[in-house]
């Protein structure tokens, strides 16, 4: 199953796969999900925890130390605690939001989700969410959309989405770019 999709391939893949694999086995799935996307979520807001979890400079112990109170004050415990914790331990925290995008499209892969990566130059709203949810589940047949955001302010504005093998680039930077070579191409 890891080695079938690009997304679940490599060391984050075979992480994915076994956490994966637990948390079918504890009927916990969701639940593990929940808690890696705040994790996640709060990487992607903290300067300071994501230079934790990036940074080759911190020990073993010490960002296990760290993530361990993080993971208490967050109230991320289980399954997805004990597995960030580990992989802590086994000098693979760096590859943590790798490992959460794979579980992500493994859950979703299991509950028949198709999963959207989204590119978008600031935080989207609930209604603007709601707006793409409606049109990528036309595009879909119908499946349920789970969506994987990440925020680029260097698109400038619109979005990419992509779904499957589907991509769709409206954003602003690459616009300008085609101009930009259209112009050179008329000179």
């Amino acid at each position: 199953m890891a080695g079938e999709d690009p997304l679940i391939s490599g060391a984050a893949g075979r992480y994915a796969h076994a956490l994966f694999e637990l948390a079918l086995e504890t009927k916990s799935t969701d639940a593990v999900k929940a808690d890696l996307d705040k994790f996640d979520t709060m990487v992607s807001e903290s300067a300071d925890l994501g230079r934790l979890v990036r940074s080759p400079v911190f020990g073993a112990d010490e960002q296990l130390k760290a993530l361990s109170a993080v993971l208490d004050k967050a109230d991320i415990n289980g399954l997805a605690a004990n597995f960030l914790r580990v992989i802590a331990s086994n000098r693979r925290l760096s590859m943590a939001r790798e490992m959460i995008r794979a579980y992500r499209a493994l859950a979703a892969r299991h509950k028949g989700e198709v999963t959207a990566q989204v590119t978008v130059a600031e935080k989207l709203s609930d209604k603007n969410l709601d707006a793409l949810k409606s049109a990528l589940k036309n595009v879909t047949g119908g499946k349920d959309i789970d969506f994987d955001v990440k925020v680029d302010p260097a698109i400038i504005g619109g979005l990419i989405v992509k779904v499957g093998s589907r991509m769709v680039d409206t954003s602003l930077r690459t616009k300008l770019n085609s101009i930009k070579i259209a112009m050179k191409e008329a000179r």
